[in-house]
């Protein structure tokens, strides 16, 4: 007689954690973070466009050596690019699998309202939806150049910023998205404190403090740079 063979297998740890909607926080908390310590990165980088071309364009430079010559040209770029688009795609599959769970959980509307949720809290997913389609507009205009408003110019990224910001439409939609990633900044960081339990009665206040200090500094930060190009300060 043929001995049964067992087809059921233990899921591995890291699909049971992505399964479960803690697993998925988690990931959504971290991948935030990543891309938080990014912007402020990018932020502190792109004001030396207040500098001048020349520390501009080197600045732009270096990006692309930086790592050298243990590195070779552009592999920590790269690498740095890489991880980006890995966090970015697992903030979004979590935030939408999340929303959808959050759905099927409760099919039927409230009978009574609910407590009315900050600004921050209700956008959050139209906020993510159009920095999503920022960050494709941001690539196709000052990376590859394909919706580059002007004659794009490669290695001369100061002038390819001002001409983007020299259009009413580039500095509609950079500013737009520049709100809505304050918002998303500002909520995000606290329910990513939450969800990694640094958050506690005693430090609420300081982390709230903190979320409402990078929401408002990488707000200002990217939309200076616009506002300088519009009024002339850079040119």
């Amino acid at each position: 007689m043929a001995l049964a063979t067992r087809t059921d297998r233990r899921p591995s740890m890291t699909r049971t954690l992505w399964d479960s909607s803690l697993g998925k926080k988690t990931v959504m908390a971290v991948s935030g973070l990543i891309m938080l310590l990014y912007l402020v990165l990018h932020m502190i980088g792109n004001l030396k466009i207040f500098f001048g071309s020349g520390e501009f364009n080197h600045y732009a430079h270096w990006l692309r050596t930086m790592g050298e010559p243990f590195l070779h040209y552009e592999w920590a770029l790269w690498t740095v690019r890489v991880v980006l688009v890995a966090a970015v795609v697992l903030h979004a599959v979590s935030a939408y699998q999340l929303s959808r769970r959050d759905i099927r959980a409760r099919p039927a509307k409230y009978v009574h309202r609910k407590p009315r949720a900050s600004y921050a809290t209700r956008t959050m997913r139209w906020g993510g939806i159009i920095l999503a389609l920022f960050i494709v507009w941001h690539i196709l205009d000052l990376t590859t150049g394909t919706a580059h408003p002007g004659g794009f110019q490669s290695g001369h990224p100061y002038q390819n910023v001002i001409d983007t910001f020299s259009t009413w439409y580039g500095n509609t939609v950079y500013i737009v998205a520049m709100l809505a990633l304050g918002l998303h900044v500002q909520h995000g960081f606290w329910s990513a404190a939450q969800t990694l339990g640094a958050g506690n009665a005693t430090r609420d206040r300081v982390l709230k403090t903190i979320a409402n200090a990078l929401a408002a500094a990488l707000t200002l930060g990217f939309i200076s740079i616009p506002v300088a190009v519009m009024t002339g300060v850079v040119s």
